[in-house]
């Protein structure tokens, strides 16, 4: 049970704080809603998303592959500074290409208005994958505290430039205050682009990156060896394009959805404000992301140190049970209270249009974080095609049926899309997993929590209670009942000083 509290310890360091600190970058969603109309956010929220997938291209796989050669602290400094190295030149190749076609990238997906802030995402993008390496040195070193504090201290750095750049520069340029201010500020803020400085924060918030983490910086020494690179690149390549069909099954909605949504498909609403309204619905379901980013960060070097102990498979089955009802608690939770969270963050009415799809997204992500538990097989057994395989039918079928469904229901068949990928990924994941590195999974319970949850959500969606005063002691009640009948069943699986 040691090695459950060290598990639990360490998701803790990175799962409270991190989720707190992200908490706070949300309430940036409350402050865009409340500023901007669903079209003019359209561009940056898609933007964002391509971020996301680019950063698997610039890492490409090496994250996975420095814990797995650099386990052995004698070998850490060599490993350390040849994938550091690969990263480097490869995130300022691709930036550099997209940096001087910003303008042919920016008419190709659609926004051809938007050239600056995709030069400004070309810097991003780069920032991203370079620090991702030191970030992951402070985890393999198991300096999960100042890992946390690099990461919320940027995250309020952004919050910060936000509400500088989104109030006070648009209130002196208006001549509200500080009058004497306005010709300064009139040299770097204009308020007709205002939107594009929601980009611009986030730039230079991961820019002071370098200086947060210039200590890991300071211990690299750039390294070009082909022998020891060629071992990492043969294990990392098929963890690439396992990442990029995974993240490619969870952003494949907001990258692609200006070309499968039909013009007008929704009454009165442009394309680009239904874009808008889902990407900023969407949101609310980084809750549960938050949750399986903050147990990855802990768990992914777990695994591997505990993998080749003969008591491993019991205690991944007992992480992994414990992980489900964590998350069954948090789908429930969320979807029960869509309308307090939307009234939180979603300022303007026009957006709470697209809160049916967040109970599908967070289905989804708790597919998904499961699938990131069972995938602990093919990474300790260094049969990582396997993954591949298994998150490109992930993507494919997320592809295949958000073509079938968005032209027949809207954004809401990407959320079903997402949710029937991640499930279909787990399942086969377990299956294969079996076969090569069995696991006591409790299967039985799993299915049990996961339907219950789900029957309670669409029981709240069938009751529907307008006034929020009423609708939200009612639903925390539901839940309250649902967390008892949750602890009533396990109570036997809990240590008896922890009971009392």
């Amino acid at each position: 049970m040691s090695v459950l509290k060290k598990l639990a310890s360490e998701t803790a360091t990175y799962g409270i704080s991190t989720m707190l600190g992200r908490f706070l970058n949300y309430l940036l969603v409350a402050l865009h809603t409340k500023l901007f109309e669903p079209e003019q956010i359209a561009a940056q929220g898609q933007l964002f998303a391509y971020a996301g997938l680019a950063l698997v291209l610039y890492t490409f796989g090496m994250e996975t592959a420095f814990f797995r050669f650099a386990r052995q602290e004698k070998d850490r400094d060599q490993y350390y500074n040849v994938i550091l190295s690969a990263v480097i030149i490869v995130s300022l190749f691709f930036s550099g290409l997209l940096f001087i076609f910003a303008e042919q990238t920016a008419a190709l997906i659609k926004y051809p208005d938007s050239t600056s802030i995709v030069r400004m995402f070309a810097i991003i993008m780069a920032t991203d994958g370079i620090v991702s390496i030191p970030f992951a040195k402070l985890r393999l070193e198991g300096k999960g505290k100042k890992f946390v504090i690099v990461r919320v201290t940027n995250i309020l750095i952004n919050i910060a430039l936000n509400l500088f750049f989104l109030l006070v520069c648009r209130d002196i340029d208006a001549g509200k205050y500080l009058t004497q201010l306005k010709p300064l500020i009139a040299t770097f803020y204009n308020p007709l682009h205002a939107p594009d400085y929601i980009v611009m924060a986030n730039l230079i918030a991961n820019l002071l990156f370098f200086w947060m983490l210039r200590k890991e910086f300071a211990q690299f020494r750039f390294v070009l060896d082909r022998t020891l690179f060629k071992p990492v690149w043969v294990y990392a390549f098929p963890i690439m394009v396992m990442n990029i069909g995974g993240v490619l099954n969870m952003l494949f909605d907001r990258a692609f959805i200006q070309f499968l949504l039909p013009e007008n498909f929704y009454p009165g609403r442009t394309r680009e404000a239904a874009i808008g309204i889902y990407v900023q619905c969407y949101k609310l379901s980084i809750f549960m992301n938050l949750a399986i980013q903050a147990f990855k960060y802990a768990a992914e070097p777990f695994f591997f140190s505990k993998g080749e102990d003969k008591n491993a498979p019991p205690v991944f089955a007992k992480v992994t049970k414990y992980f489900i009802i964590i998350c069954v608690l948090m789908w429930v939770g969320i979807s029960l209270n869509l309308d307090l969270f939307a009234e939180l963050f979603l300022k303007k009415k026009i957006y709470h249009e697209g809160l049916v799809v967040v109970p599908w997204l967070l289905a989804g992500y708790l597919f998904l974080g499961v699938y990131y538990n069972l995938a602990t097989w093919f990474k300790l057994t260094d049969k990582t095609h396997y993954g591949t395989w298994l998150t490109l039918t992930g993507a494919g079928i997320t592809i295949a049926t958000s073509f079938l469904l968005v032209p027949m229901i809207g954004y809401l068949g990407f959320a079903i899309a997402f949710a029937l990928s991640g499930f279909i990924m787990l399942s086969l994941c377990y299956y294969f997993g079996q076969k090569f590195y069995p696991v006591p999974y409790d299967v039985i319970s799993a299915m049990g929590y996961i339907g219950a949850g789900a029957i309670v959500i669409y029981g709240s969606t069938l009751f529907k209670i307008p006034d929020l005063w009423v609708s939200v002691p009612v639903h925390m009640a539901v839940l309250a009942v649902f967390m008892l009948v949750v602890f009533l069943i396990e109570r036997k699986n809990i240590p008896a000083f922890k009971r009392k």
